[in-house]
């Protein structure tokens, strides 16, 4: 499961190589971190982001999780390569 902040692109390219990767900027709207982090969860996907707030959900509030990925200082067009590394 891709964060919004995660470069859209990198949906395709995930997708392009066999996985099961959904974007959260295709949703109508954006529903918020405890949504997406339950989203992830309910559905046993993997967050990837660049928002270091999940890490405080997860540490801090205990909220349960399915692995979450943190990029950082990942050009956008790069970040499906990272990604699939």
């Amino acid at each position: 499961l891709l964060d919004t902040c995660v470069w859209g692109g990198a949906k395709l390219e995930l997708c392009e190589s066999g996985h099961d990767a959904i974007w959260t900027g295709d949703l109508a709207a954006d529903p918020g971190d405890d949504q997406i982090l339950e989203l992830a969860r309910t559905e046993c996907r993997i967050l990837v982001t660049l928002d270091k707030d999940f890490g405080d959900l997860v540490f801090l509030r205990g909220l349960s999780h399915s692995g979450i990925i943190r990029i950082v200082e990942i050009p956008s067009r790069a970040q499906g390569k990272v990604i699939l590394e």
